[in-house]
């Protein structure tokens, strides 16, 4: 029998406050963007491991503040003259510019900016201030300044809930002895979970059929696999 031709359809990212899910590892962090107006010196930094869902968060502050993003590795002198008249920002992984000096004097000038206007500004990074290692003392200063909210990897409830999500989604059945499965052996990131639900997704459909408790196990296999260089 023929196997069912698979189209690999592009799926745009849920980003809105009732698709973010709320457990113990992310609870603190919530509250802290629920309470935006209260941040020191208007800014926060919101830290947490690569696939912790911080991005997610950012985008639901911005849909409480009109925040704009940027990413801090694109900022020079023209990106942040354009940024400067935003009501809010988002600098999306600012550890990511440590000992870049154009963007670490770009950020810095953009920051003055906003602050002087009272913009708040919200920075993703996977560590605090303290850790990122910047080389320009007066911008090392000003983000010491601001609040800290850590985003923890995600624990077993909340990894369900996106993967029940996801697979909602898609019209995809999974049972609770599969959520379980897998939540405990999986690796505690949004991108692997939605990597297991796609690659989950296009077995069933290869096979014109629902996902099989093998399946789920056939797909964590090979998630675990080592990659050859």
């Amino acid at each position: 029998m023929a196997e069912q031709l698979v189209f690999n359809l592009a799926l745009r990212p849920a980003m809105g406050r009732e698709d973010f899910f709320v457990s113990t590892a992310n609870a603190g962090a919530v509250a802290q963007i629920d309470a935006w107006r209260d941040w020191p010196h208007g800014k926060l930094v919101l830290a947490g491991p690569e696939g912790a869902g911080k991005t997610h968060l950012a985008h639901v502050w911005a849909g409480m503040s009109g925040a704009a993003f940027v990413e801090a590795s694109d900022l020079d002198e023209a990106a942040a003259e354009q940024q400067a008249a935003a009501p809010a920002l988002v600098v999306e992984n600012v550890h990511r510019i440590a000992g870049h000096a154009a963007a670490e004097a770009a950020l810095f000038h953009l920051h003055n900016a906003l602050v002087l206007r009272g913009a708040p500004i919200l920075f993703t990074a996977t560590d605090g201030p303290e850790r990122w290692g910047l080389t320009l003392p007066d911008l090392d200063s000003r983000m010491r300044q601001a609040g800290l909210a850590r985003v923890a990897p995600p624990d077993d409830a909340l990894l369900m809930a996106v993967m029940m999500k996801l697979a909602h989604d898609r019209a995809l059945r999974l049972t609770p002895s599969m959520l379980t499965h897998v939540a405990a052996r999986i690796e505690r990131s949004f991108a692997a979970v939605r990597t297991f639900v796609d690659a989950l997704d296009a077995r069933a459909l290869a096979a014109k059929r629902p996902p099989r408790f093998k399946d789920a196990k056939a797909v964590l296999a090979e998630m675990q696999q080592p990659v050859s260089r």
